[in-house]
C-alpha cells in the first residue's frame, strides 16, 4: 500500500511539473523588441554551436572507444581457443570485428561531419533529391558483399567443424541435459551407443538406455566429460526437460539440446587441461581471480565464516540457455588428457550394465529386519550367574 501511495505521488508531481512546463512556454513563446519579437527559432550562432558540439561529441566517442579497448579490452574468447577448429572461429570473430569497428568510424564521422558542414544557416536553402539510383546502388551493394563474404566464411567454418567420414575412427558421447545439471555417457568397448529414451529412466538409469540394447550393455555413465586429446569426438545431445544448450567456451563449441531429438557436434580438442593451465594468459588470470578472491576471503573470515578456496582453471560445459531458477548454476568440469590417461580412467568407470544388474539384485534381495537395540535399563542390568557344581554338592551333602 506505502509504495502504492508513493507511486501515485510521483506520478501527481511528474504532471505538475509538465503543466507548469507548459505555461512556462506559453508566457515565453513571443517578446516583443520594437517592431520584431524574439522566438524559439535556432539562429545562426546557436546552428554553430551545434555544429562544433557535434564534433566534440565524436572525439568523445572516439576517445572513450579507444579508452574501453585498453581498459576492458580483455577478450578470452578470441585466443587460446582447446579445439582444431577454434582458429577458424576465432578468425571470423576478428573479421567481424574488425568490420564493425571500421563501419562504425567511418559512418560516425560522416554522420558528425555532414551535421556540421550542412548546418542550418539563413542565406542557404536545402537541396532535395527525389531519389538517386547510383547512391542507392552503393550503399546497398557494399553491405550486400560484406555480408555475403562473412555468412560464406561462415558456412565454410561451419561445414568442416560438423562434417566427420563415418569410417573415420571418433569417439562417441552423449551430453545430457536436465534441470538443472548434466550426465555424460560412453559408448563403452564397441564404440556405439545404445538406444535410449526417457520412458527408459529408472534408479541408476538416469539417462533412460534401453537396457534390451545389446549395444547399451557396455555404456557408461559419469559426471565430468573427459576427452582425449587430438582424437575427433562427436557428441550426441539429449535433453530430459526442456530446451538446453550445451556449451564449451574454450573449444568454441556449442549446439541445442532439444528435448525429443538427438542433436549432434564434432570437435577435437588440441590442449590438455595441463598444458592449458602453463599457457602464461592463464596463469595471469588465474592469479587475478585468486587475488580477488583472496580478498573477500578475508572479510569472510572477520566475519567468522569460512573463506574461498583457491580457482584452478578447469574447462567447463554450461548451459547458454536460460533453462530454469538454477540456470546460472548448471555446468560441468571438462577434462582434455592423453589417450592412455583417457583410457585408463574410463577402464575405471563402471558399466551400466553392471550398475543395473547390481541395482536390480539388491532390490530382489530379501530384506533383513534389524533387531532393535537394548534400552539402557536392559544393558545396565546385572546379569546373575548360577553355579551348578556347588548348587549340585549342597543337594549331596
Amino acid at each position: 500500500m506505502t509504495s502504492l501511495l508513493i507511486l501515485v505521488i510521483v506520478a501527481l508531481l511528474g504532471i505538475a511539473v509538465w503543466q507548469l512546463t507548459k505555461i512556462f512556454d506559453l508566457t515565453q513563446s513571443k517578446q516583443f523588441v520594437g517592431e520584431e519579437y524574439k522566438s524559439q527559432v535556432a539562429t545562426d550562432k546557436d546552428n554553430n554551436i551545434n555544429g562544433y558540439l557535434m564534433f566534440g561529441f565524436l572525439a568523445f566517442i572516439y576517445i572513450f572507444t579507444i579508452y574501453s579497448c585498453v581498459k576492458w579490452g580483455y577478450m578470452p574468447l578470441l585466443a587460446n581457443s582447446a579445439s582444431e577448429h577454434g582458429k577458424d572461429v576465432d578468425q571470423l570473430m576478428w573479421i567481424s570485428l574488425a568490420v564493425i569497428f571500421f563501419v562504425q568510424i567511418v559512418t560516425q564521422f560522416l554522420l558528425h561531419y555532414f551535421a556540421f558542414k550542412y548546418r542550418g544557416n539563413k542565406d542557404r536553402k536545402a537541396t532535395f533529391f527525389a531519389d538517386n539510383d547510383k547512391l542507392e546502388f552503393i550503399w546497398t551493394i557494399i553491405p550486400v558483399i560484406v555480408l555475403a563474404g562473412l555468412i560464406l566464411y561462415g558456412l565454410y567454418a561451419w561445414n568442416n567443424i560438423m562434417h566427420y567420414d563415418e569410417e573415420e575412427e571418433v569417439l562417441y558421447v552423449e551430453v545430457y541435459a536436465k534441470q538443472f545439471g548434466w550426465d555424460i555417457r560412453y559408448s563403452g568397448n564397441d564404440n556405439v551407443l545404445g538406444k535410449a529414451n526417457v520412458r527408459f529412466i529408472e534408479g541408476i538409469n538416469a539417462v533412460g538406455v534401453d537396457m534390451a540394447d545389446p549395444n547399451a550393455q557396455d555404456d557408461i555413465l559419469a559426471k565430468e566429460l573427459h576427452l582425449p586429446v587430438g582424437k575427433k569426438v562427436v557428441l550426441k545431445m539429449r535433453s530430459q526437460d526442456v530446451l538446453h544448450s550445451a556449451y564449451f567456451p574454450h573449444f568454441r563449441a556449442q549446439m541445442n539440446c532439444v528435448p525429443g531429438m538427438v542433436t549432434q557436434f564434432a570437435m577435437t580438442p588440441t590442449v590438455t587441461t595441463a598444458d592449458m593451465r602453463d599457457r602464461e594468459e592463464i596463469v595471469d588470470r588465474v592469479n587475478k581471480i585468486n587475488e580477488a578472491r583472496n580478498k573477500h576471503s578475508k572479510k569472510l573470515v572477520e566475519k567468522g565464516e569460512p573463506g574461498l578456496e583457491p580457482y584452478v582453471f578447469d574447462y567447463i560445459l554450461l548451459c547458454n540457455k536460460i533453462c530454469g531458477r538454477s540456470h546460472y548454476n548448471m555446468q560441468a568440469k571438462v577434462v582434455v588428457e592423453s589417450e592412455n590417461d583417457f583410457r585408463k580412467w574410463l577402464s575405471q568407470q563402471p558399466t551400466l550394465g553392471k550398475q543395473v544388474a547390481e541395482e536390480k539384485a539388491a532390490a530382489a534381495a530379501p530384506k533383513v529386519e534389524a533387531q532393535p537395540a537394548p534400552t539402557t535399563e536392559q544393558a545396565e542390568e546385572p546379569q546373575i550367574v548360577v553355579d551348578t557344581t556347588a548348587v549340585v554338592a549342597q543337594v549331596i551333602k
